[in-house]
């Protein structure tokens, strides 16, 4: 019997957005196929919302997935569906986003996206094949015209919604400072070790909603650790409530109101991420949770390389925790 996910209302758009969504980001990559064939377990799973990316090469694979799960009646339309992608930095100019979420749904085979994010709040260079990057291709983002164009995908129907990615308080005042429409969420690194209460409690006031990326660590990717899954104080809670430290985690995160991307193609783990609905934390858990030393994951500075632009971004982020 397939998990029915809870689902969260957006603001400035009337649109509800499950809980737990799958990604389908894989360090190394992983080939189409083994992309397209674990979608189709998550769908039968009860997974109904499917995060990728024009970065991640997996919006190809995700669009088959969704016509074979048509085909083969796991789902009746692709209305059931909540699929998110983002806006790749080389393309993070005014005239360019647009293309850019038409050249998405062709690879997605889909009329449109439920969610449209700017992926990071930066701009690269088109000639960026491989990271980190030189400082000559590395620009500041230009956030007025950048999110105008965004709108209008928007108002074209190309997405329902339209938010963000990595972005600071800071960032995100700059934002919103001009935005018509406000964006509906803000997707960032979060987990019980890298807490982000400050930015969480900035967007609550402004009706964004905090997504959470990476919510298990990343393990065994480039750019992740276990650090969550071998975190003493998070396994010994799993023991105590008969639960996977994987399953604290995502319960701590659906106790804090936000939603979760967790990524795994393993067909138990990922009936294992859903089933943390019919259960709770105690109160002495969430506090134990909530005194754990706090460390950032994932830094622009590992990615792109020690440039002066990505350095400024980490430190904003290290503000928000």
């Amino acid at each position: 019997m397939a998990v029915v996910v809870p689902g969260v209302t957006l603001s400035s758009c009337d649109l509800t957005m499950p809980v737990i969504g799958m990604g389908t980001s894989s360090s190394p990559p992983v080939a189409p196929e083994t992309t397209k064939a674990a979608i189709i377990e998550a769908i039968k799973a009860g997974y109904r919302h499917f995060d990728t990316a024009f970065a991640y090469r997996t919006e190809q694979p995700l669009g088959e997935a969704i016509a074979e799960a048509l085909r083969l009646g796991l789902i009746k339309s692709r209305d059931e569906l909540f699929i998110t992608s983002k806006l790749w930095s080389s393309f993070a100019e005014k005239d360019l986003i647009v293309p850019s979420i038409r050249m998405s749904l062709r690879n997605l085979q889909l009329d449109y996206i439920d969610l449209y994010l700017i992926h990071w709040p930066l701009k690269l260079s088109q000639e960026v094949r491989q990271m980190p990057v030189i400082r000559e291709h590395i620009f500041p983002l230009d956030i007025k015209s950048v999110w105008e164009a965004m709108e209008e995908c928007k108002s074209l129907g190309l997405t329902k919604a339209i938010g963000v990615s990595n972005f600071s308080c800071k960032k995100l005042e700059e934002l919103l400072s001009t935005a018509k429409i406000p964006p509906a969420v803000n997707q960032v690194e979060m987990n019980p070790l890298w807490q982000q209460k400050k930015l969480r409690e900035f967007c609550k006031a402004r009706g964004i909603h905090v997504s959470a990326f990476s919510p298990l660590g990343a393990n065994n990717t480039k750019w992740g650790d276990n650090r969550i899954l071998e975190c003493d104080v998070l396994g010994e809670i799993a023991k105590a409530q008969g639960k996977t430290t994987a399953q604290i985690s995502l319960r701590w995160l659906y106790e804090q109101g936000v939603s979760s991307i967790a990524k795994s193609f393993n067909n138990e783990r990922m009936k294992q991420n859903l089933d943390i609905f019919d259960w709770s934390l105690t109160e002495e858990e969430s506090n134990k949770i909530s005194q754990l030393p706090q460390r950032k994951g994932i830094t622009f500075e590992s990615i792109l390389g020690p440039h002066d632009l990505a350095l400024e971004l980490d430190a904003e982020s290290l503000d928000d925790c």
